[in-house]
């Protein structure tokens, strides 16, 4: 049987950033040129192999139009036009860079040991001279944008009425996030994921250190702080 010869599909990168100044990088992609650099190199192995081809997307371009999905939360088939990609392809790519970052998410999120507290309490007292903080802790809602969950769907309403997942977060006075809580739904309210979260025992080990979590109110009062600042996994 004759077959009509096809000539291999070549990939023609619309994305480089030896091209983009400093500023345009950090606008579209959230993170420096050196942190996106160290981040391909990372996750290059667990995306290269799944290029069937020489002439796949390269990591390179697969990393940037991910991060420039979550940088500015655009539909994937902007980001695709912007990354030479279709929208099934985004997706797919989407789909491969989130299973790499988990992977190698503990080697980024990590909460203060005891020997660095002296230079976070530090660095929370040059910003806002409060004494003895080691992190500012929120909640933040995570929406479905499509597919809504089909099992329990009532408990994914939050009280703004949209399905959401409730997200507590920690973060360093230099922006570094230290914790992560995503196991709850919308409807939770923070003072109970703060009850039920690790970060409530790390706080209650580090007690004797005299250092405090700061929050809003609503995060309830265990070794958290309350201040009023302006107007599936746990880390």
């Amino acid at each position: 049987m004759n077959r009509r010869w096809r000539p291999a599909p070549v990939y023609r990168p619309l994305v480089d950033l030896a091209t983009k100044d400093d500023r345009h990088i950090i606008l579209t992609y959230r993170l420096e040129r050196a942190t996106i650099t160290k981040l391909c190199a990372q996750l290059e192995p667990h995306l290269i192999s799944a290029i069937r081809h020489p002439t796949g997307i390269p990591p390179l371009v697969q990393v940037l139009s991910v991060l420039h999905f979550l940088a500015n939360g655009s539909f994937q088939v902007t980001v695709g036009l912007a990354a030479g990609m279709s929208q099934p392809m985004s997706s797919i790519v989407l789909t491969r860079v989130l299973s790499a970052l988990i992977k190698h998410m503990r080697s980024y999120i990590v909460f203060p040991q005891v020997e660095d507290l002296s230079t976070v309490k530090a660095d929370f007292y040059a910003m806002g001279h409060i004494p003895n903080i080691t992190g500012a802790i929120d909640g933040t809602h995570i929406a479905f944008v499509t597919h809504l969950p089909r099992r329990n769907e009532q408990v994914f309403r939050n009280r703004k009425s949209f399905h959401s997942m409730d997200v507590q977060m920690v973060r360093l006075a230099d922006q570094y996030i230290s914790h992560v809580n995503a196991k709850y739904p919308g409807s939770m309210h923070d003072a109970f994921i703060l009850r039920n979260s690790s970060i409530t025992y790390v706080m209650a080990q580090l007690h004797r250190h005299k250092v405090w979590l700061i929050g809003i109110p609503g995060q309830g009062q265990r070794n958290v702080t309350k201040r009023r600042m302006g107007g599936k996994e746990e880390l």
